[in-house]
């Protein structure tokens, strides 16, 4: 048997199907509203719960090994190599950009006196760096005049090289250095900035090694400084610069104000007329966790 509908009836249920509707369109827009309420601002990292199982692990690299006296070790898989041990490839002078001219050895390449800087083809952003390097052996002059050569980062931010070795005399925690120089200005040094915490040079001609973590400076549209360079510097395995904040680019005597620059900018190394050698150089980008 149909059933006839009352028109009373007929409209009591077409208002019970509004009421329905519009209960079920407010409970979307409210989930929509709450969503847009707790998720994260455009372009902010998103929070996440400890201990939360859905969070994306990190990728799996390996990660390389160490060098020895001998022979230098095997980079990360991540790492973008800046020398191959057999060409400078990856390397342009800096003066006109065209190739460099610095000496290649065996697994090793060399400053070539007077040939000028030279800088990386390729422009990098925040980064860890790995280089390792050697001052001439037997050692010749005094001062800044030893072994002396650079890395700039951005090719703005130097970590000076030099030979600073000293011999500890266990005499009242003394030492006698070989090479005295001003503290802002020997190897470890953030130069002419930050002295190293302590001395972890070793002996001239022998292999050392800095693993440099930098955070570059970031710039408003406006050009206004928002953070300032950022340098962690280990010499030789040893803590040297803990987190250092720049001033501004390094230089000789003076201290220079930041001027605005790209987030990338090529990697320097510099001739300072001392046939200086670096071999296993290597970086990883910096990104952070999405």
């Amino acid at each position: 048997m149909v059933k006839i509908w009352s028109r009373s009836e007929l409209n009591m249920r077409k208002v019970i199907i509004l009421a329905e509707t519009c209960l079920a369109v407010a409970a979307f827009l409210g989930l929509m509203t709450a969503g847009r309420l707790f998720a994260a601002p455009q372009g902010a990292k998103r929070e996440w719960p400890p201990n939360d199982r859905s969070r994306p692990l990190p990728p799996v690299i390996a990660p390389g090994t160490s060098s020895t006296q001998e022979k230098a070790g095997a980079p990360p898989s991540d790492a973008i190599i800046l020398f191959n041990g057999h060409d400078l490839s990856n390397w342009e002078s800096v003066a006109g950009g065209g190739p460099a001219k610095w000496k290649v050895g065996e697994g090793y390449f060399e400053v070539a006196p007077r040939t000028g800087d030279i800088q990386t083809r390729q422009a990098y952003g925040d980064c860890q760096l790995h280089i390792e390097w050697a001052t001439p052996n037997p050692p010749r002059g005094t001062d800044q005049d030893r072994g002396n050569s650079g890395v700039f980062l951005h090719g703005l931010y130097e970590v000076q090289v030099l030979d600073s070795y000293a011999k500890l005399t266990y005499v009242d925690g003394a030492a006698a250095y070989d090479n005295v120089t001003y503290a802002d200005g020997e190897a470890g040094a953030v130069y002419g900035q930050y002295p190293p915490l302590v001395n972890a040079s070793r002996k001239p001609g022998e292999w050392q090694t800095y693993d440099i973590v930098f955070h570059g400076p970031r710039f408003n549209a406006g050009g206004k400084l928002l953070r300032p360079a950022i340098m962690t510097v280990i010499h030789n395995g040893v803590l040297v610069q803990d987190h250092v904040s720049l001033t501004g680019p390094t230089a000789f005597e003076s201290r220079p104000p930041y001027r605005v620059t790209p987030e990338k900018l090529p990697l320097t190394l510099q001739d300072h007329n001392h046939p200086v050698r670096f071999r296993n150089v290597w970086l990883r980008e910096l990104r952070g966790e999405e």
